[in-house]
Order: C-alpha cells, then structure tokens, then sequence
C-alpha cells in the first residue's frame, strides 16, 4: 500500500482551505474563546465558567472552521446546548450512578438533538458536564440551563456572526445569504462532471467542507438520474 493509499484509507483529505482561511478561523476560535473566559469570569464562579468551556470550545471549532455546515448554524447551537444541558441535569438528578447518568445523558441527548434538528456535537460535552461537574455546578440545578450555558452561547454566537461577517465569502448564518445569482438561468440540462472537476471544485473553496468528493459525486449523480427520469416522464405524457 504506498501512502497516498493509506492516507486516502483513514479519511486524509487531499484538499483543504488556503492558508489565510486557516489563520482567520484560529483567531475566530481565540476571540469566541476569549470573550467566554471574560463573560464567566464577570457573571459566574471562576470554577464554573472553566468547567464550561470545554464544551464551548468544540463549538468554537464548528463556529469559525467550518461556519457553513448545518451543525454551526444558531439553531443548532442555541437548541443543541439547551437541550443537552435539560437533559443532562435531569439524569444526574433521578439516574442513580455517575457512569450509567453519565451514559444517559450523552445518548438521550444525542437523541433529542436529532428529533427537534439542532444536531450540535457538543451539546454532547454539556450534557456530559451537567453530570459530572463539581458540587458547586451541580447545586445550580436547572439554572445551568441559562446561565452558564445560555449565556456562554449568546456570547460565542454574538462573536460568530460579527466576526464571520467581517470577511464576505464566509455567510453566518448561511440562511442569510441563500441569495439567487443574478442573470442564471436553468438550462433544464445538466453538464456531466466527473471526479476531477469535483475536486478542483473543493479545492478553490476557502472553507472546510464537511463531506466527500465520492458524496458529492453520488449526490450528484442520484440527482441528475432524478432530473432525466422525471423529464422522460413528461415527454411521454
């Protein structure tokens, strides 16, 4: 197997964002981060506010590395934390043992974030932390919901959609700029493009892309079959 194989076997991507894309998105993670330590320190128990940040750190990752997927929109991460935090206050609560709560916590909230759409990964660490935080966090009870939590998050989305709007190819929130170019048209046909043009395509976006060429591909081809079917129908109407 030569490298470029095993690269391609673990899920190495052989495309990512330029340079400049990659600096703008750490200093994005340092502001957010940043003003979650200043709101804490100013509103709540130093103890407490570290405890949080953890969580609030993998959603700085998603927040400024990769703005545009589904899971860093506002829904996702103001419902993803709130419910996670509900949730995991109320197994550490009624479920007896720290390991079987623990457990709980992360699967039902996993599982509440996908029934309501507001799938956020880390929403899975505030649950985690609800129940195996300090004595002190535990005291707060359902109050963990707004504050830390809530207010972390009003915080580090303040900063996400200031920050991203400071440069135009980044849309934060991304419904906000699902704008229809000017003077396209739809051909009603679809040009075929194969694997290459799809990775010179991700390679000219500054931005990470949370899904594969091959995905891409595959969508792309189930639409366009999709499309041809659907025309073949009308014309034998």
């Amino acid at each position: 197997m030569s490298l470029r194989d095993f690269f391609d076997t673990i899920g190495f991507s052989n495309f990512g964002p330029h340079y400049n894309e990659m600096l703008i998105s750490a200093i994005g993670g340092f502001v957010g981060i940043a003003a979650i330590f200043v709101a804490g320190q100013m509103w709540f128990d130093p103890e407490i506010s570290v405890l949080i940040v953890p969580s609030m750190g993998a959603s700085a990752v998603l927040l400024f590395a990769a703005p545009h997927a589904p899971f860093s929109q506002p829904w996702n991460v103001l419902a993803g934390h709130a419910i996670s935090a509900v949730i995991g206050v109320a197994c550490w609560r009624w479920i007896p043992g720290l390991g079987v709560a623990a457990a709980f916590a992360v699967g039902l909230a996993i599982g509440a974030m996908y029934f309501t759409r507001c799938i956020h990964p880390p929403g899975g660490a505030t649950a985690l932390a609800a129940v195996i935080g300090s004595e002190k966090l535990h005291h707060l009870g359902f109050a963990y919901v707004l504050e830390p939590i809530l207010l972390n998050v009003a915080v580090i989305l303040l900063i996400a959609i200031v920050f991203n709007g400071m440069f135009k190819w980044r849309r934060y929130p991304a419904h906000w700029h699902l704008k229809s170019k000017s003077g396209e048209a739809d051909t009603g046909e679809y040009a075929p493009i194969n694997h290459e043009d799809f990775v010179y395509a991700l390679s000219q976006i500054d931005t990470f892309v949370d899904i594969s060429e091959e995905d891409l591909l595959r969508i792309y081809h189930l639409a366009t079959e999709r499309h041809h079917e659907n025309s073949q129908n009308a014309t034998d109407r």
